[in-house]
């Protein structure tokens, strides 16, 4: 992102990979249970669909579509929220109380469900200004080159408009917590217009 030659914040950080997943795997789990915990598995993706989907292509607000992400990026959200090393009211609930391996096979089921195709036009000059705006910020240094994500870095190719506008702003402005402070370094000074421009980018990735 940098562009005074300085070292990007990517440059700077370890990758995070299996090893992490590994070691918050051993965390101990809550005692107290969340509505999803203990329950078979079709049963716990027909709680995740009541905000993600049942296929786990979201159409809530501000919500993110599970479908197609990285079963290791999945994980490692699930136990941040469990664990919380990342605070939300609903999936910190909502994670409490979830084995190690019932959060696997949840990951694992939404990593393999097809990523719907996104509502609306694609507008074509905005989403070329985001193409360059990601290009500028090296996106695809950690997301991969077709932004499809990879190991723990979440896919953003067909993931909800307002949900990345959403989370960009949310780490633009440190309301976004978590282990990981690489975003909030990224987003720092990133205007909104920039912001929308990416995020229809994004989100109609699918479509080319």
């Amino acid at each position: 992102m940098r562009r005074d030659g300085r070292t990007l914040p990517w440059q700077r950080l370890p990758i995070v990979s299996t090893g992490l997943a590994g070691l918050l795997l051993a965390l101990p789990v809550w005692s107290e249970s969340g509505p999803a915990a203990g329950l078979p598995l079709e049963a716990q993706v027909q709680v995740c669909a009541a905000c993600h989907g049942e296929d786990g292509n979201s159409t809530r607000e501000n919500t993110p579509s599970l479908a197609g992400q990285p079963a290791l990026a999945i994980t490692n959200q699930m136990i941040y929220f469990r664990e919380r090393l990342r605070r939300s009211d609903e999936m910190t609930s909502q994670a409490r109380g979830l084995s190690d391996a019932e959060i696997q096979a949840l990951a694992a089921y939404y990593a393999e469900q097809p990523v719907a195709t996104p509502e609306g036009e694609r507008d074509e000059a905005l989403a070329e200004k985001g193409r360059a705006l990601s290009r500028q910020q090296r996106c695809a240094s950690c997301h991969g080159s077709d932004y499809q994500g990879r190991e723990q870095m979440p896919r953003l190719a067909g993931q909800r408009e307002d949900y990345l506008a959403y989370a960009m702003k949310a780490y633009r402005e440190r309301t976004r917590g978590g282990p990981d402070t690489t975003m909030i370094d990224i987003m720092r000074g990133v205007d909104n217009e920039a912001i929308e421009a990416m995020a229809h980018f994004f989100a109609n990735l699918d479509r080319e």
